[in-house]
This record gives structure tokens, sequence and C-alpha cells, in this order.
């Protein structure tokens, strides 16, 4: 084995310093705004309007949270309820059918299969903005306006679902299948009992996808929710930010509020997602 000179040994270490100099950088400046938006939430609110603000909350105050959960006209629990129960279940619908989509785009072999899966991911490339109309009427006509099937429902037939989840059942190794189809297994057995447990990365890379995406959805529900215990979390927190136009501590912590379960939801599956990313995309 060859020993490394002193020129490349400190060659190797300024590499080392400067990148985690870089990601250091890197992550106080993902960290520096949420640590800002806790402490303001922590603030009164004579102490979130003092120039130049102060970095510790004093003293430490939960006014903000008292305001948002004991104010009857701005309903914050219901509406992270809602977003809860609508993120949840869109995350369902999106695995169960995006899932059995990318399968019969990647296993099964029927004429149209490559301009099916073109124009699949060609809708990618629409604006969402433009469908608003559209689809606006269309869930008036099933009468789902200001529930909250109108935000669960559309869009759960997910493109980039389908392109996701394709391209991981491609990277699967064929033999497992054909094992299994000597075994006597149909189609659906080895769909579900085969490829779906070796999926698992993939599928909770593509449940945590959808779940921020519809989390986070402000312009839908805009459209479609009015009623004021039907809403969800970011129109409600609009409807907050409008009513405390300077009260920063109730702003601040109803975004503390919106923020916590993405938080959770990202640690307990950020090895799933980085197995999922990793894997996915192998092949074409």
């Amino acid at each position: 084995m060859t020993t490394p000179t002193p020129a490349a040994r400190r060659s190797a270490l300024t590499s080392r310093v400067v990148l985690y100099a870089t990601l250091v950088a890197l992550a106080l400046i993902f960290l520096v705004p949420l640590a800002w938006m806790v402490i303001t939430s922590l603030k009164t609110y004579t102490a979130a309007q003092q120039i130049p603000p102060s970095w510790l909350p004093n003293p430490v105050a939960g006014y903000g949270y008292e305001q948002i959960l004991n104010n009857s006209a701005n309903p914050v629990l219901r509406w992270f309820l809602n977003s809860m129960v609508a993120a949840t279940l869109h995350s369902l619908l999106v695995l169960v059918t995006a899932s059995m989509a990318a399968y019969s785009l990647a296993r099964l072999r029927f004429r149209g299969r490559g301009v099916t899966f073109a124009l699949i991911v060609g809708t990618l490339f629409i604006p969402p903005t433009s469908l608003i109309v559209p689809n606006f009427l269309i869930v008036d006509q099933l009468q789902w306006i200001d529930t909250l099937t109108v935000v669960v429902v559309p869009g759960a037939a997910s493109a980039f679902g389908v392109f996701f989840l394709r391209q991981f059942f491609l990277s699967l190794p064929n033999e497992l299948e054909e094992a299994a189809t000597l075994d006597g297994a149909n189609q659906w057995q080895i769909f579900f009992r085969v490829v779906l447990p070796l999926s698992k990365p993939a599928l909770a890379t593509l449940a945590v996808l959808s779940f921020l995406t519809n989390w986070n959805d402000f312009l839908w529900p805009i459209f479609v929710l009015f009623s004021p215990e039907n809403l969800t979390l970011p129109p409600g927190l609009g409807l907050l930010q409008g009513s405390y136009v300077t009260d920063y501590p109730v702003i601040m912590a109803g975004a503390v509020l919106a923020s916590v379960p993405v938080l959770i939801l990202f640690v307990l599956a950020q090895r799933h997602i980085i197995q999922g990313v990793s894997r996915s995309g192998l092949k074409g």
C-alpha cells in the first residue's frame, strides 16, 4: 500500500474542511429561519416589535399560541385536523393509483404502453393553474365543493407518482417475479406479495412527497373551500395573517403548528426517502 505524501494529506484535509464548512453553511441557511420562527412565536407582542430584534425571547410567553388556540373566529385546531385528514387520505390514494399504473407500465406488455407512459409524463408539463377552472367545474358537478373530498380526490392520479414508481419497479430484478410465477403466483399475487414489499422505500418517499404537496397546497383550497370550519391549514393561516397584520407571535405560532407534522414525518421516513431516491431512476 502506497503511503500518502504530506502534500496529498494536506490536500485531502483541505478538501474535507471545505466540505464540512459548506455543509455547516447550508445547514445554517435552512435552520436559522426555523429557529427564528420558533423564537418569535415565544415572544410577547411588544418584544416582537423591538428594533433591533433580539434572538432570545425575554420573557418567554405563550401569547401567540393562546391567541390561535382560543380564537373561535379562527379555529386553527380544526384547520390542522382537516389538513391531517386530507393529506393522509390523499397520500393513500396516490399510493394506490400510482403503484398499480406504474407496475402495469413497468412489467406488463401491451400495445401502446410507451405512448401511454409518454402521455402521462407529458401532463407534468401542464401548468396546474391552467386546470383550476375545468377542475372546479367537474367537482361542482359532483357536489364536492366545500367538503374535504374536494382536496383529497383531485390530484390523486399523480403523474409524478407513476413516473417515480415505474422507475423503481424497473430497477427490481425480474428473476424474483419469474420465481414467483413458477411457484404458481398470478399477476396480482406477484404485485402484492413480491413487488410492493420490496418497494417500501419508494412507496414511503412518494407518500411523504404526496403528503407535503397536499399539506402545503394553498391555491386550490381557496377556490373550493368556503366555510371556516372546512378550511385546511394553509388558507386558514392566510386568514390568520390577514387578521393579525403585524402580530408576529401569532403568525409564527401558526407557522410552527404547520411545520411540526412535516418535520416529524421527515425524521421518521428519512431513511426510506434516501433509499427510494437513490434506487429510482436507475433504469429507463
